[in-house]
């Protein structure tokens, strides 16, 4: 039985989970933004003091790994370092994109049990990376990663062959900004943030296969560089 500490800080939402053989048994959600730093490791404590754990009896950590905000990641990576140091266990993770496509396979699969008949051609997941652009990939009906994963620019022709072939679902935070540029009747938006409950079937196929991460020399995929700018501010 595999029980696996999830953290997902990517966005502006902030949520830990624990999962115990790939189901969800615990979760927390912060919704207030850039709260990363300072409640990271409170809730890691209330999920596990819920679940009456400790990180010791966790089988390992897995991490949201990117691509997102350069300050998010950053925290995410290094809370799940020191505790996967500190007690000894793995380090596990996934992409920010593929927890998103698992969102999006859940949404489907609600739509079906509701009755809803709409055969998607694509689930493509996007997270704002400020103006048009947005961090994306094409992802199968399934959750299959078919593109790589890029920063990209979106217009009028965007995903023009997705759109032609059938449905598309475009899901995240970056999906609703598209809305008024993606105008193909094909062309369905959820906005939504990768949360760590999504990320539990993916934790546990990396447990299964045993992916895991080098602990010391780990770095999250920001996929852009980081540019620092110079406060306007007057500094004196």
């Amino acid at each position: 039985m595999a029980r696996i500490l999830l953290l997902e800080t990517s966005t502006a939402t902030l949520s830990v989970a624990l999962s115990v053989d790939g189901a969800v048994a615990q979760e927390r959600i912060c919704t207030e933004p850039r709260q990363q730093a300072s409640l990271a490791a409170p809730l890691v404590k209330e999920v596990l003091d819920a679940a009456g754990l400790s990180v010791a009896d966790c089988d390992a950590v897995c991490v949201s790994k990117g691509p997102g905000s350069y300050t998010g990641l950053r925290v995410g990576v290094s809370t799940a370092k020191g505790l996967c140091f500190g007690a000894g266990i793995p380090l596990l993770s996934v992409g920010t994109l593929d927890i998103l496509a698992a969102e999006g396979k859940t949404v489907i699969s609600s739509e079906a049990a509701g009755g809803v008949e709409k055969s998607y051609n694509a689930i493509i997941p996007m997270i704002d990376a400020r103006r048009m652009e947005v961090y994306t990939a094409v992802f199968s009906p399934e959750g299959k990663q078919l593109t790589p994963v890029e920063a990209k620019i979106i217009g009028p022709e965007s995903f023009a062959d997705e759109l032609a072939a059938g449905p598309v679902l475009f899901i995240g935070d970056g999906a609703l900004k598209c809305k008024d540029v993606l105008t193909s009747p094909n062309a369905f938006f959820r906005e939504a943030d990768p949360l760590a409950s999504a990320m539990a079937p993916l934790a546990e196929a990396a447990w299964r296969e045993k992916r895991f991460e080098d602990v010391a020399y780990f770095e999250p995929f920001y996929l852009k560089d980081f540019i620092a700018t110079v406060s306007r501010k007057n500094l004196f």
